[in-house]
């Protein structure tokens, strides 16, 4: 070894038990630090047992196999294998529908995903007409629901006083380009009456298309 001033320098050591308020490497910046108060910093580190830690913070980070969470789990933010949906109201203009509400699901995942809409129940309604001679006679609302995907159209009915119902399944392949919904709801009545019209709000569900624990025939 060689002692320069306060300094020791050795090229390998051994030493048993080793005590000292700080242990810095060497380099510049030092790559490698632990402080009396317990304080870690190292640039790369690679650990093979097991890591307990009470808080923290990680940048950026990759976890290859599978995790577990015991806790509550709060994010900002989820991309890939998690159902998502939407719901809206569909637009009224006072005692009947009338409006378009347009859905994009945008083809940003490398899997592939089915987009359900559930039941979306529409309807129109009979009226009771007095002339003036007291006759008793009827007319009738009508409801009109159009969907359209990728401006093809995939669903157009009327409905007067039976309810129509609109449901489907639509599957999404990656890598097929975005998928636009347009749901046109439009309301009229005999004799350009006002009409009164419902349907019921839209909702629409996406998730990943897999058969995994599933099976049908």
């Amino acid at each position: 070894f060689v002692g320069q001033g306060d300094q020791i320098f050795m090229n390998e050591v051994f030493l048993k038990y080793l005590t000292a308020p700080t242990i810095t490497s060497g380099g510049n910046p030092p790559t490698f630090s632990l402080t009396p108060d317990g304080r870690l910093s190292a640039k790369n580190a690679d650990i093979s047992g097991n890591v307990n830690a009470n808080s923290g913070t990680l940048n950026n980070v990759t976890i290859n196999q599978n995790c577990r969470i015991l806790g509550k789990l709060s994010a900002n933010q989820i991309e890939g294998d998690i159902v998502k949906t939407v719901g809206k109201a569909f637009p009224r203009n006072g005692s009947y529908a009338s409006g378009t509400i347009t859905v994009t699901v945008y083809d940003d995942q490398a899997f592939d995903r089915q987009i359900v809409v559930p039941p979306v129940l529409f309807r129109g309604g009979k009226h009771e007409n007095f002339n003036s001679n007291n006759q008793q006679s009827y007319w009738y609302s009508t409801c009109k629901l159009q969907v359209l995907k990728n401006g093809q159209e995939i669903f157009q009915q009327p409905a007067t006083d039976v309810s129509r119902v609109f449901s489907s399944v639509i599957d999404m392949p990656a890598g097929h380009g975005h998928v636009t919904l347009t749901f046109n709801v439009s309301s009229y009545g005999a004799n350009n009456w006002t009409p009164t019209t419902s349907i019921s709000d839209l909702l629409v569900v996406v998730m990943k298309k897999s058969t995994a624990g599933i099976s049908i025939s």
